[in-house]
């Protein structure tokens, strides 16, 4: 129910989840929203619904985020907005000042609330993870007053990457830098000989890189390469000392025309390419604001390993392609740097995180996962919290060695459970 009492079916973006919470509210100020919280057994919030699981689902109040004011405030170099904006609004308003994020998803059109919260994260040898850029955070706790976390405090590296246990952010402060502008070149079908040969110098080769696979054939599909254009210190390995782009990057050959990550989709939904510098928000995200990301008939996956074992897991892949590729529509493959965010999937390890879009057939792709997670065990694979994963709890205390402590830090911010949900009881709190 809505509050205005009408029926409503509410799903997550690509539909593959149907919220089961009995009333969905749409608060437009943060009192509201402290009202709800606080007269509520149970509640959740909402941002824009990308993930793919039931981690925002709740038996109890459903809140909307969407409805309360796109706030931005500048003070040198921070900024403060209200935690439900997405990205790509967020973005905008910071270019106006001449300042910029150090980096953005492939998604512009993600809320910063549920990015933050669950780990998300772009790409590059030295960029972190969104959730690193956080600053402080005003959260509603469960009796609906306002709490304020910040940097240096004792709960903070607990409490940025928190799965919705500790309460629903309201604001968040995020540190900014000056604006920069970026080219991004697509090179098409980098040999795996290659690839393996000069891993390294591939993924650094440009501000932030993407491989694109579907784990069969002779190589890499794609390679995106966002290169920023304003510094002399940043890695330009696509581009010769003139700055023209090369005309081989490791056996990869330039694309001529705009391409799309997902074959027999169209390049004109992506953010530009062929070499022409734009903003930092306008190459850094793969598809830009004004579009529909991709076409929502997908599921989403990702695990995050240690960067020095990604050619080991690359192997192990390609030898599961047959299993993998009926129902891969590809996978990406990025650099993530640590953070010291508990729950971060790239929490104290460089990491290279491998992405995989499958179609959107649940039961077969869970089936799968069971599979992929018991081959690429031996590498410490960090499953997104956002995406499909078959790893239980036992699973997951290996893989994010910090969840035993988070668990002690959700029960003593949450000591009534107002924010629990099935979520967290199959994977933070376990029976």
């Amino acid at each position: 129910m809505r509050d205005d009492g009408s029926v409503t079916t509410l799903t997550n973006w690509s539909g593959n989840y149907t919220y089961r919470a009995p009333r969905l509210h749409r608060p437009d100020s943060v009192e509201q929203l402290q009202e709800i919280v606080a007269g509520a057994e149970r509640v959740k919030a909402l941002g824009s619904r990308h993930c793919f699981n039931d981690i925002a689902d709740t038996s109890g109040d459903l809140v909307d985020m969407s409805g309360l004011p796109d706030d931005v405030a500048v003070d040198g170099t921070t900024v403060t907005v209200s935690a439900g904006m997405k990205y790509g609004t967020l973005a905008s308003a910071l270019q106006e000042h001449s300042l910029a994020l150090a980096n953005l998803a492939s998604l512009p059109h993600i809320s910063i609330a549920g990015a933050v919260a669950t780990g998300t994260h772009g790409s590059g040898v030295g960029n972190q993870g969104l959730a690193a850029a956080v600053a402080a955070m005003e959260i509603v706790q469960g009796d609906g007053e306002l709490r304020r976390v910040a940097r240096g405090d004792d709960d903070f590296a607990g409490a940025v990457v928190s799965l919705g246990a500790i309460g629903v952010i309201v604001r968040m402060t995020l540190d900014v830098v000056p604006t920069f502008e970026v080219r991004q070149d697509v090179f098409e079908n980098l040999p795996w000989a290659e690839l393996e040969d000069n891993f390294a110098d591939v993924v650094s080769g440009a501000y932030s890189v993407s491989l694109f696979t579907d784990y069969l054939g002779d190589g890499v599909s794609q390679v995106w390469c966002k290169s920023r254009i304003d510094s002399p210190a940043t890695p330009s390995g696509a581009f010769d000392d003139d700055g023209r782009v090369r005309s081989s990057f490791f056996g990869a050959t330039p694309a001529t025309v705009e391409r799309h990550p997902l074959p027999g989709l169209g390049g004109e939904v992506c953010t530009p390419q062929l070499g022409v510098p734009g903003a930092w928000y306008e190459r850094l995200p793969h598809f830009q604001l004004a579009f529909t990301p991709s076409n929502g008939e997908e599921l989403q996956t990702e695990y995050l390993v240690p960067r020095e074992q990604a050619l080991e897991v690359i192997a192990v892949l390609r030898e599961l392609a047959p299993r993998i590729a009926p129902l891969l529509q590809v996978s990406e493959i990025r650099t993530v740097a640590p953070d010291d965010l508990w729950l971060s999937p790239a929490y104290q390890r460089d990491s290279v995180a491998f992405h995989f879009t499958w179609v959107r057939d649940q039961p077969a792709v869970e089936v799968l996962l069971r599979e992929v997670e018991a081959a690429i065990s031996a590498f410490d694979p960090r499953p997104h919290w956002g995406k499909l994963f078959a790893a239980d709890s036992a699973a997951l205390e290996v893989a994010y060695p910090e969840l035993p402590r988070f668990r002690r830090l959700a029960q003593r911010l949450d000591p009534d459970g107002v924010f629990r949900n099935a979520y967290l009881d199959r994977y933070v709190y376990p029976v």
